[in-house]
């Protein structure tokens, strides 16, 4: 952790979890997201209202996070999200590290572009990947793919929370970001990833951040990390970020990547199967 960054958010007020849940509890919401420098990171939150409040547990205010992100072997949620398919979808599990606490979550976009979110707690001990599945069933945008779903790539990172509650905003800094395939590769960030999280207008954190010269930037902890493990997939939709941050230059859209090895009859470039045109994904 930078000790700029850190030092520079404890001059917020603390908040505790139920309180930011009451004043910014945003499971239907506008996304944006800026990778930042630590001395960029400390000029913004230096900039940032008296009235924003950091969320503080235990007298702590960063907190351990990681994520298993799930796709079939055919690379649905992957392939969804890089074609900008309206009703795209991500399927994952998030544990708070800090708490033991584990989360399915299942994250879709509606036809506004907005991010809807849908969790159930699971049991860490037990929980496999038959919950996932049954989980991933119950949602329109996720149920054609659940029966196939896998582990496909984990992240790690540790997160900070800011709210401004009186316009219901919440404000997350990752930090750390490394993300590791099933093969063992792994690879990821030093600069910090900055998300404004709001009802849908720019918040104050936004319009600074455009000032500074920042405009939000098309980055997935899933689907720029999986890019950036296999430069060999379809990946134009991130490229500024891979060539900027991970130093990577993704191939043309000629190339399938690793689903393609398993099933060599499958293309990922290839228009949706018309069963997954019914319904939910027109």
């Amino acid at each position: 952790m930078h000790a700029t960054a850190e030092a520079a958010l404890e001059r917020f007020e603390p908040i505790d979890l139920a309180t930011l849940d009451r004043c910014a509890r945003l499971h239907t919401r506008k996304d944006r997201k800026y990778v930042v420098s630590a001395a960029e990171l400390a000029d913004l939150l230096d900039a940032l209202p008296d009235d924003v409040r950091a969320l503080e547990i235990d007298g702590r205010r960063w907190f351990g996070y990681r994520s298993v992100y799930f796709d079939t072997n055919r690379l649905d949620s992957y392939r969804l999200a890089a074609t900008r398919r309206p009703r795209r979808f991500k399927v994952r599990t998030r544990t708070y590290l800090d708490t033991d606490l584990t989360l399915a979550e299942v994250k879709t976009k509606n036809r506004r572009g907005r991010t809807v979110k849908h969790r159930r707690t699971l049991d860490g001990a037990s929980a496999g990947i038959d919950d996932i599945r049954e989980f991933a069933s119950e949602f329109a945008e996720t149920a054609p793919y659940a029966d196939a779903l896998e582990p496909l790539l984990t992240s790690v990172y540790r997160r900070a929370t800011l709210a401004l509650p009186a316009v219901g905003v919440r404000v997350t800094i990752d930090a750390g970001y490394r993300c590791i395939g099933t093969d063992g590769a792994t690879t990821g960030l030093d600069e910090f990833i900055v998300e404004t999280k709001t009802d849908g207008m720019p918040s104050v954190v936004d319009r600074l951040l455009w000032r500074a010269g920042h405009r939000p930037a098309r980055i997935s902890k899933f689907a720029t990390g999986l890019a950036a493990l296999h430069p060999d997939l379809p990946a134009n939709r991130w490229s500024p970020v891979l060539r900027a941050h991970f130093g990577r230059v993704p191939s043309g859209p000629h190339r399938a990547g690793p689903a393609a090895d398993r099933h060599p009859d499958i293309d990922i470039n290839t228009d949706i199967e018309p069963h997954e045109r019914e319904g939910v994904l027109t």
